[in-house]
């Protein structure tokens, strides 16, 4: 919040916001103990872990971390998928549905960040935890069709895959909690595809320096044209 009102032009202290927030009743939110969603498949081939717990990347579109949660409604469990790009914290891809089922949830997630890259991810690393649905034939092998590389952590370890589980975790405490109780699945997509336009271009980040993952971009992808400039009589695209 202080990061916000100095962004927004306003000369205050943080001991300053912290007592008009008192007043107002203003709070920030808590998180919660996780539950997990994902079950490991003993009988599945595992790829090796290829971030060993260093969730940084040297620009976008080089390490995508993938992990899925659920939310329960009047109907049943919605269950929702989430792809994020390490180095600017974007979400790339993501997916509501009524099913945990590979080619559905998560797969579905993957192919909007894949769609979102230009269609192919060569040299990426996609990393997920050992849950069976990210170990499915159907997923792994569009990773490599994608032309990534699949790497995972293991089930139930919130460090080997601290990135992503960090993002379901401000999920729920951002939204889901403060807004339920939740009715539908259909409920639950509609709200997060507005989270999910905020996270990217209006929450501020601390690990970004208190700016948002779009921000961060913009500001990468400048520094490089800025490093390349086009030749002389050619536009930039």
């Amino acid at each position: 919040m202080h990061a916000l009102m100095r962004r927004q032009g306003w000369e205050i202290g943080r001991d300053q916001t912290e007592r008009l927030m008192r007043l107002a009743g203003v709070e920030g939110v808590k998180r919660s103990k996780r539950m997990f969603t994902t079950k490991s498949d003993p009988a599945a081939e595992k790829p090796k872990d290829l971030v060993q717990r260093r969730f940084t990347a040297p620009g976008p579109r080089r390490l995508w971390v993938a992990d899925v949660t659920y939310v329960a409604t009047w109907s049943g469990f919605a269950h929702v998928a989430f792809v994020t790009d390490v180095y600017s914290r974007r979400i790339v891809g993501w997916n509501v549905a009524a099913t945990l089922k590979p080619d559905i949830l998560p797969l579905r997630a993957l192919d909007m960040a894949a769609w979102d890259a230009g269609g192919r991810l060569d040299g990426l690393v996609h990393h997920a935890d050992h849950g069976s649905n990210y170990l499915a034939v159907v997923y792994t092998d569009r990773i490599e069709e994608l032309g990534a590389k699949p790497s995972t952590g293991t089930v139930g370890d919130s460090f080997d895959n601290a990135l992503a589980e960090a993002v379901n975790g401000l999920y729920k405490t951002e939204l889901i909690r403060q807004r339920g109780p939740w009715r539908t699945v259909e409920q639950v997509e509609l709200a997060t595809l507005e989270y999910v336009w905020w996270w990217n271009n209006q929450r501020l980040h601390g690990e970004l320096d208190m700016r948002t993952p779009i921000e961060v971009e913009d500001a990468y992808y400048a520094d490089l044209e800025s490093a390349n400039p086009a030749p002389a009589g050619q536009g930039s695209r």
